[in-house]
């Protein structure tokens, strides 16, 4: 990925006006080929993107835990659910499972995911932007721009290739 981790939060912050009229102008009045567009410009930049290089995403935002998501990683880890919540995760503000403490207790030192074919379904959606209707996650994106150097560089390819009016 080109842009370094340290160069992110400052080029995030200089475009957080410029890609908040962007995103809203797209959730007002989305193409009707938008999810075409966002597939095939989410490949493009994940074809040169390196999770591994950066995991910044796990390092700095816990994901929420569904009901599925903390039965199939406490089998996988064979504990019992109750067990895996009270050694993991705490309870939040918006009463969701989330992640005790960051870096996630389940990332390696070289930026593997201990339980990568268990792991949550936020985890294996990050940072959504290849998701169907991609405008309804405008404010969501905003954040992920700002931590995840490969959303950055997706906002910065609809703007040049998505034009609105």
């Amino acid at each position: 990925m080109s842009i370094a981790l340290q160069q992110l939060q400052k080029l995030a912050k200089d475009k957080h006006n410029e890609n908040k009229k962007y995103l809203g102008k797209l959730q007002k009045k989305p193409p009707k080929d938008l999810d075409y567009q966002m597939q095939e410009i989410h490949d493009q930049v994940f074809k040169k993107t390196d999770c591994l290089s950066c995991a910044n995403c796990c390092k700095t935002t816990g994901p929420l835990f569904t009901s599925a998501d903390i039965e199939r990683i406490s089998k996988h880890l064979r504990l019992k659910s109750q067990q895996f919540i009270d050694q993991y995760l705490r309870v939040d503000e918006d009463n969701d499972h989330v992640l005790k403490s960051l870096p996630c207790h389940f990332l390696d030192a070289e930026n593997y995911c201990l339980i990568y074919d268990v792991r949550p379904k936020a985890c294996r959606e990050y940072p959504h932007t290849d998701r169907k209707k991609f405008q309804q996650i405008a404010n969501l994106t905003l954040k992920n721009v700002e931590i995840c150097p490969a959303a950055y560089e997706v906002v910065e390819q609809m703007k040049k290739k998505i034009i609105l009016k």
